[in-house]
């Protein structure tokens, strides 16, 4: 049991808080129905505190031993740049409120009340018009309470989890179409399982599982609402973006949304700010943003679209036995993978495919047995819930964890229909394991990363998802990154070229490497439009 919050600790939090909302996303993508019922409040959640837990688990990277500020500030910027959703970005401000005030004081017992009541304000804050019987009102109960119960850090952890769950099992007295479905608040839910985490966290339990309620709290799934999916007169559209831009642009840019719509939740600071805002005008939303700085992470969902999408039937009788789904970005690569045999899901790299639209692409293969290859570690949320309710349907399936587009070229090149399930499973991970992989950006604006401080225009080669080199141009940073691959040994290079990369590229990278690694073999494919402009694998 721990007498003060320690950068470990908090570590252990995230992966605890990762753990029971990977557990109960579908229990409260079910409960999903306020602000709108679309059910995906579960894997928002989930993404939000996903994004949290890889950047805590950053500071620990090559045996780090960060200390509590520097790991709360991650866990609260890591929550901000992946909040999704209008409860993911409540989720975000409140966990930013926690930070700051731990950051600043310490971990101890007075700091965790101070935290968990500066949490809650902050959250009230961000929303712009607060409704009670949601997470605003679990987290305000659990906050009162921590801030007046007697003890130390196990005690008051554990009366903020307590209170929680009583709070959460009031919302359907406080919010009326709660009552008519017979649910709790979703997002209220998701709360209790991150306050269960810190009080198991703290508590001193390892990362073993989820944080179970009970039978105690209802359950419901959005069709037991009495009011229909797409509720008459409600805005068509979910917008949210992150936003650069200065304090006094915010006053400007909420009244401007919320004269466009509802549901509007604005949190950060420091001059990086989620917004989120259910509007009819789409476009205006977005012009609102452009207006008061600089919108990036665009996300946009049409309600009626996602609900058409969620609600998709599955295949009556499957006619194959086995297909791979590959989720690519770019129309080069999506061709590639199609004459490999695949079948794809176009992406949007500035959109990700909901679990929805992952499932409704896996009924459309109309196998028995499918093999999804994400290609991109965003995506893992979404799959599990898919492959989870396929499942369930009688579907026979396996998410490769493949994180690039190469890895998972390598994993297609030895697929082979006609070998048992799990051997092709085998064979499929173990190619696209042993294939490293990189990719090329052009960086936005300065920031620190493992490589030094990059500056707006940089193009900066990430190996195995970290920014490894800083370097003026691509086909430079690309034979840096070429030759640090292929320092640790490799067999054969594989080149994707986006629609933006130079015209001599591949033949200054094929040169490079013939200089270097004459022995080393060479494809080289065009990724298309929307690609980026270089990805690389090594096996």
């Amino acid at each position: 049991m721990l007498d003060t919050l320690d950068g470990p600790a908090v570590r252990t939090w995230c992966r605890l808080a990762l753990a029971a909302l990977g557990e109960a996303r579908e229990e409260i993508d079910a409960l999903n129905v306020y602000p709108v019922p679309d059910g995906d409040t579960g894997t928002n959640l989930y993404l939000t505190v996903e994004s949290a837990t890889e950047a805590v688990e950053h500071c620990f990277a090559d045996g780090a031993a960060p200390g509590l500020a520097q790991v709360v500030r991650a866990m609260a910027r890591g929550a901000q740049l992946g909040a999704r959703g209008n409860s993911g970005v409540i989720l975000a401000q409140l966990l930013r409120g926690v930070a700051e005030v731990l950051a600043e004081r310490g971990g101890d017992h007075r700091a965790l009340r101070a935290a968990l009541t500066r949490g809650a304000e902050s959250a009230y804050r961000a929303v712009a018009e607060p409704v009670e019987g949601t997470l605003l009102t679990v987290a305000a109960a659990a906050a009162e309470q921590a801030a007046e119960i007697p003890g130390g850090l196990a005690e008051v952890a554990d009366a903020a989890h307590r209170t929680a769950r009583g709070a959460l099992l009031r919302t359907p007295e406080q919010l009326a179409v709660l009552a008519r479905a017979g649910v709790v608040d979703a997002g209220g839910r998701g709360l209790v399982a991150v306050l269960g985490a810190l009080a198991d966290a703290v508590s001193g339990q390892e990362p073993m599982g989820p944080v179970a309620l009970g039978e105690d709290l209802p359950a419901g799934h959005p069709d037991s609402c009495e009011e229909p999916p797409r509720l008459p007169g409600h805005p068509a559209f979910e917008v949210i973006y992150l936003l650069d831009a200065p304090d006094g642009a915010l006053p400007a840019l909420r009244a401007r949304l919320a004269g466009l719509g509802d549901s509007l939740v604005i949190g950060g600071g420091d001059g990086l700010w989620n917004v989120h805002v259910h509007v009819d005008d789409a476009g205006a939303a977005v012009e609102a943003g452009v207006e008061a700085g600089r919108p990036h992470r665009i996300r946009i969902t049409h309600f009626a679209e996602a609900a058409a999408r969620a609600g998709a039937a599955p295949a009556a009788e499957p006619a194959l036995e086995r297909a791979v789904l590959s989720v690519v970005t770019g129309a080069g690569l999506a061709e590639l993978c199609r004459e490999a045999g695949s079948a794809v899901l176009p992406a949007d790299p500035d959109s990700p495919p909901s679990s929805a639209e992952l499932a409704a692409a896996v009924r459309r293969c109309a196998a028995r047995e499918v093999i999804v290859l994400l290609n991109d570690p965003e995506l893992r949320a979404g799959a599990g819930a898919a492959a989870d309710q396929l499942r369930e349907e009688g579907l026979r399936i396996a998410v490769l964890p493949t994180r690039s587009p190469v890895q998972g070229l390598a994993a297609l090149a030895v697929h082979e229909a006609g070998r048992r399930f799990d051997e092709d499973v085998v064979a499929m991970t173990s190619a696209a394991g042993a294939t490293r992989y990189a990719e090329l950006a052009v960086a936005e604006g300065q920031s620190w990363t493992m490589a030094g401080v990059c500056q707006a225009g940089d193009v900066l080669g990430l190996i195995d998802g970290d920014v490894a080199v800083i370097g003026p141009g691509i086909a430079e940073t690309g034979a840096e990154v070429l030759a640090r691959m292929l320092a640790a040994g490799g067999e054969l290079v594989t080149l994707v070229l986006g629609e933006e990369a130079p015209a001599d590229l591949a033949d200054r990278l094929v040169a490079h490497v013939r200089r270097q690694r004459p022995e080393v073999d060479l494809a080289v494919f065009a990724g298309g439009p929307g690609s980026a402009p270089l990805l690389i694998g090594v096996e």
